[in-house]
């Protein structure tokens, strides 16, 4: 924990240097407002793609956070509102948590499929059940 508060020391020094400087202040704020635009616009485009989609948005707004005090409140009424959603959901009955859990699974799969039908051509139903029949 003695690292951690190390490194956190260092990095918060780091960054008042920066600030310090007029062109510093702005050229990292620019910086973070780039890459955080770059890591929420890659998320956003994988959302509806099997994969972290989700999680690169937030990892975007907690950079965005960093500088824009408009992000840091956004970041904080989102982990809110996962927190809600988890104590709800784990609160349910198991069989409640299978249905969940089997649905979030129906979900994904089907974007799964829709997007390598789509995006890639392939059709993966059509090609499985031609293997089946012909084998």
């Amino acid at each position: 924990m003695r690292r951690f508060h190390r490194l956190r020391a260092r990095i918060d020094g780091t960054l008042a240097a920066i600030r310090a400087h007029p062109t510093g202040r702005v050229a990292f704020k620019v910086a973070v407002a780039v890459l955080g635009a770059l890591v929420v616009g890659l998320g956003l485009v994988l959302i509806p793609l099997p994969g972290p989609g989700w999680a690169l948005v937030l990892l975007g707004l907690a950079i965005w956070a960093v500088e824009f005090v408009w992000a840091k409140h956004l970041l904080r009424y989102t982990r809110h509102r996962v927190q809600l959603w988890t104590g709800w959901a784990t609160s349910r009955s198991l069989p409640v948590r299978l249905l969940l859990g089997a649905a979030g699974l129906l979900f994904v799969g089907t974007v799964a499929l829709l997007s390598l039908r789509y995006g890639l051509g392939i059709d993966v139903i059509a090609d499985g059940w031609r293997y089946i029949t012909t084998h």
